[in-house]
């Protein structure tokens, strides 16, 4: 298994940010980050783990423990987009700051 290390080696810092960003939100699947960023959820759990505090970690993994909206198997299949109605479209794969 690989180590948080080694997984935030391939990735630049703005990717990383949107990788935390991204697993903040509560309406974006794993599938979703893993389609951008080719990290997958223990990957995902990996990073949010070494760049959150230790209390926001266990807050964060206890809000997402078990909630369908991060896991695409457990969906309404009514829901099908990543991002929220709200959210601008840019084009990019990496919102601009």
């Amino acid at each position: 298994m690989a180590k948080a290390k080694d997984i935030l080696k391939n990735l630049d810092e703005r990717a990383i940010d949107r990788i935390v960003e991204m697993g903040w939100e509560d309406r974006t699947p794993f599938d979703a980050i893993e389609a951008q960023f080719g990290v997958t959820e223990s990957q995902v759990i990996k990073i949010m783990r070494s760049e959150m505090k230790e209390s926001s970690f266990r807050m964060w993994r206890a809000r997402v423990q078990g909630r369908s909206t991060k896991h695409r198997a457990q969906r309404d299949p009514e829901m099908s987009r990543f991002k929220c109605t709200m959210q601008r479209s840019t084009g990019n794969k990496i919102a601009k700051r």
